[in-house]
């Protein structure tokens, strides 16, 4: 079968897996790829906008590396577009030869215990979506009247919670954090963080820089007992044998805090491991919340693990954060693993119940590998993903849709009169955003809400009409 010219590609998802899936198409112009990238909100980049902590903005840099690859004259961006509602599988299937699911984890994980929907309960994922104005988590609620708050896990978006829960006014009002997420966190009467971690020092997931970062907090102390950083011998032989440096440097960091005296700062940071939670209590509010103390056993599948010793105490707390992992959501019509939280796939190719590949679907980042790894792991995971879709379209193994047509794309959208939103249009947006925040001393201003951001292209697009009449 000859190849397709164009080659019609459709990604779902604007995160940086999908980005890189893009590049990598781009980069191999024998190919001739046209690629349409369909997007849930009318802003792209996933995570990076709606993920990466406000006060960690060189990470969102990366979003320049993106501008650069919609920029190809191929490329074509469609925010405000819902896969299975807007446009579904049968849709795709009709207009495209290739499409590449990059949809992410849009959920949490659950603990599982009692008390857990307690209000004054809460996932990470909501409390992260709604410090950084992702309009699914713009209106949540969080009780921040309350003195303590305890943060379940130790990876990375754990520690960015405890972050933005330990910071001044001062500090926050130089990030883009959402205006209201500013607002309400400058009326908080937190005072004691607890971080909970199941396993030991050595085992913990945060990175030594984010770790470190809890020392440079201008109105926060951190306080570890000398006995959480005491390694039982499991964990001690592994850091003899292992060329795990993070652990190490992790290791030597926590140490330190252990031995420093407790500052005169408004708020506490306590971190602790080798502890479950197992209840939270609380009359019509979460109250307190019990934890069983853990020891850590060999598992030769799985490393060191905890096990629950029967030892429990229990500390008082008004607020509870679970940061225990992301977890995916299925796409109507498209395979899935429940179990898993991914579409289920070999190196990228889809693959049914039977294990058969689907022939010209695909998947990319977190929803084919689950939530692990850092922004640039999408990159290699990305290009697995694009070479395997290389090797099927020169055999001849892609889709063959009756109306293989951008124009038939958007004639079907526009007559379901579905407003979507450009590239140019986010680029407005993106503009708008750090017009407005210049006003207020701010980096950025974001837009929360969906009706606001297609008002403020209404309204940007007839002031710049009004002002060509001139």
């Amino acid at each position: 079968m000859p190849l397709p010219n164009p080659l019609r590609v459709a990604i779902i998802g604007s995160g940086p897996s999908a980005f890189y899936a893009a590049e990598y198409l781009q980069k191999h112009p024998e190919i001739a790829a046209e690629i349409d990238m369909f997007e849930r909100l009318p802003t792209p980049f996933g995570l990076v906008r709606g993920g990466v902590a406000p006060d960690h903005p060189k990470i969102k840099s990366v979003t320049r590396v993106y501008d650069r690859i919609a920029a190809h004259p191929s490329f074509r961006f469609y925010g405000n577009v819902t896969m299975g509602e807007d446009i579904t599988h049968d849709d795709l299937i009709q207009h495209y030869h290739i499409i590449i699911y990059a949809v992410g984890a849009q959920t949490d994980r659950q603990m599982g215990i009692r008390g857990e929907d307690l209000p004054g309960s809460h996932a990470a994922t909501e409390f992260v979506g709604w410090y950084n104005g992702h309009p699914d988590y713009r209106d949540l609620e969080f009780d921040l009247s309350q003195e303590s708050a305890a943060v379940i896990g130790n990876g990375n978006v754990a520690m960015d919670v405890v972050r933005i829960l330990a910071r001044t006014q001062a500090e926050l009002r130089t990030t883009d954090i959402a205006q209201h997420a500013l607002e309400a966190l400058s009326q908080s009467h937190i005072k004691t963080i607890y971080i909970l971690g199941r396993r030991g020092p050595v085992q913990a997931k945060f990175t030594s820089p984010e770790l470190k970062e809890l020392a440079e907090l201008e109105d926060a102390y951190v306080r570890l007992d000398p006995e959480e950083v005491e390694l039982d011998p499991l964990s001690r032989r592994y850091l003899l044998k292992s060329d795990d440096r993070t652990a190490e440097r992790n290791y030597q960091l926590l140490k330190q805090y252990a031995q420093n005296d407790v500052e005169k700062k408004s708020k506490g940071i306590v971190i602790r491991f080798l502890v479950s939670p197992v209840e939270i209590t609380g009359e019509d509010h979460v109250e307190a919340i019990k934890l069983v103390k853990n020891a850590l056993y060999e598992d030769d599948n799985r490393g060191l693990r905890p096990r629950a010793t029967g030892e429990y105490e229990t500390i008082p707390v008004g607020l509870v954060f679970r940061s225990i992992g992301y977890h995916g959501v299925p796409l109507p019509d498209v395979p899935f693993d429940d179990w898993q939280g991914v579409i289920p796939n070999e190196q990228g190719r889809i693959i049914d119940k039977y294990r058969q590949q689907v022939v010209g679907e695909y998947v990319t980042g977190w929803i084919k590998r689950g939530p692990s790894g850092i922004i640039g792991t999408n990159k290699p995971d990305a290009h697995e993903t694009v070479q395997q879709v290389l090797e099927d379209t020169v055999r001849g193994v892609f889709l063959n849709p009756p109306t293989p047509s951008r124009h038939a794309v958007e004639d079907l959208l526009n007559t379901r009169g579905i407003r979507y939103v450009t590239y140019a249009d986010w680029q407005i947006l993106d503009r708008l955003e750090i017009e407005n925040g210049k006003t207020t001393g701010r980096p950025r201003l974001k837009f929360t809400r969906v009706d606001e951001m297609l008002a403020a292209l209404d309204q940007y697009k007839k002031e710049f009409a009004r002002v060509l009449k001139m």
